[in-house]
């Protein structure tokens, strides 16, 4: 599925799917961002470092090359850009990615338990599972940090980021954002039911799997996706 936006502007699609990040409150006064790979091969766009993700429009994104050079826009390099030239790098099938500051999955993080399939959310991570990111709990900062995260991702769809937050990545914009947004829905859930006591129960391995293809195929992402930004667009207008 392309994306259901113009998959060929990029800077769009940055200042649409941050505004989606914030709509589903992943914002964090201004840090948090969301890339998106340059159809060209020159790099990746993301917003300007100084502006939160409700703030983004196409005049405030940047394209920024493999080794972290402006190449478009004006404003300031994020630091953690090696957190998703590095993502993209090692994983050609993705085409963005998403890192957010989100104070849910950090407090999940800090548990130290896998997640569990208390939702249709959870499911989305059953097929390749739940990973963590060790390397450190401080900014992905260099090249071989964003190496680091890359392998502990792996081929799966999100990483925990203890201390930190989370990234997630999809083959559109619409997969990254609904990734991160559906990531920190179930690690609520999970910290709501563990708040009231012990988890007695959850959906299977194999049924996660079923549950996946029937709540979450192509069509219910971009439905949940145009959702979230119908909501920023309301948010915007108020």
């Amino acid at each position: 599925m392309d994306d259901p936006i113009d998959p060929i502007d990029p800077v769009e699609l940055v200042a649409l799917g941050s505004r989606a990040l914030a709509a589903a409150g992943h914002g964090d006064m201004v840090w948090g961002h969301l890339a998106v790979r340059d159809p060209d091969g020159r790099g990746v766009w993301m917003k300007s470092a100084g502006w939160g993700l409700e703030e983004i429009t196409p005049e405030r994104v940047l394209l920024v090359s493999w080794t972290g050079e402006r190449l478009a826009g004006t404003g300031r390099v994020h630091l953690e850009h090696h957190l998703h030239t590095e993502l993209m790098r090692a994983r050609p099938d993705v085409r963005a990615s998403v890192h957010t500051h989100s104070p849910t999955v950090n407090a999940f993080s800090a548990l130290g338990e896998p997640l569990r399939a208390l939702s249709h959310d959870a499911v989305v991570f059953a097929e390749h599972g739940l990973p963590r990111y060790t390397a450190t709990d401080n900014l992905v900062r260099t090249p071989g940090l964003g190496r680091a995260l890359a392998a502990d991702l792996g081929g799966a769809r999100a990483c925990l980021m203890p201390g930190h937050g989370l990234a997630a990545v999809g083959r559109d914009t619409a997969h990254a954002v609904m990734y991160a947004i559906l990531l920190e829905r179930a690690c609520r859930t999970q910290l709501t039911a563990r708040a009231a006591g012990e988890l007695r129960h959850w959906t299977g391995h194999q049924e996660c799997l079923e549950k996946d293809a029937v709540a979450w195929p192509d069509s219910q992402i971009d439905a949940g996706w145009r959702y979230w930004l119908r909501r920023a667009a309301l948010l915007q207008a108020h």
